[in-house]
């Protein structure tokens, strides 16, 4: 099947793939764009489990002040070059684990390969889950943990949330 050069783009611009993995995925999906997609991100997933073992010593430090400068949060989070730590992408997963942490004052990063917590965790309870374990405030079908591997997964690193510290006026 012939793959014009437009719908590659689109996947590329999409999922942040090189161009032939994404033409790979076309091909292979038939044209399916949905379909190319779940395949990257498969891919993408298991190529980031095998870079879990890395060193990953480079990375951001991301600042974040919520409610009026009521609270704050400093969060680490690793990768293994500082290429990918200047990245927008990565950026941008360093300032939504700030602000997850600030909503939702978790104990400790946790073990995402540790024991799971049962059943859905619902908003409302989430003074005892570890962050790694939470549903993300801002789409809750994924979890933090989820949101580490996808970016993982586009950057092509190891990616880590090393520690945080949160503040609280009056707390």
């Amino acid at each position: 099947m012939e793959i014009s050069a437009d719908r590659v783009k689109e996947l590329r611009e999409k999922s942040g793939a090189g161009v032939m993995d994404c033409k790979r995925a076309l091909v292979e999906a038939s044209g399916d764009m949905e379909r190319a997609t779940a395949l990257l991100r498969e891919r993408g997933l298991a190529q980031a489990a095998k870079r879990s073992g890395r060193d990953a010593s480079d990375g951001v430090v991301e600042a974040y002040i919520h409610a009026g400068g009521k609270i704050g949060v400093i969060v680490e989070v690793n990768c293994e070059t500082d290429f990918v730590a200047r990245t927008e992408d990565f950026r941008a997963l360093a300032h939504d684990v700030a602000m997850q942490i600030a909503a939702t004052n978790p104990p400790a990063v946790g073990d995402e390969e540790g024991e799971s917590t049962d059943g859905q965790t619902s908003p409302a309870n989430l003074d005892d889950v570890p962050l790694l374990k939470q549903p993300f405030i801002k789409d809750p079908k994924k979890t933090i943990a989820d949101l580490v591997r996808e970016t993982a997964a586009r950057t092509g690193e190891n990616v880590v949330i090393r520690r945080f510290t949160r503040y609280e006026l009056g707390a």
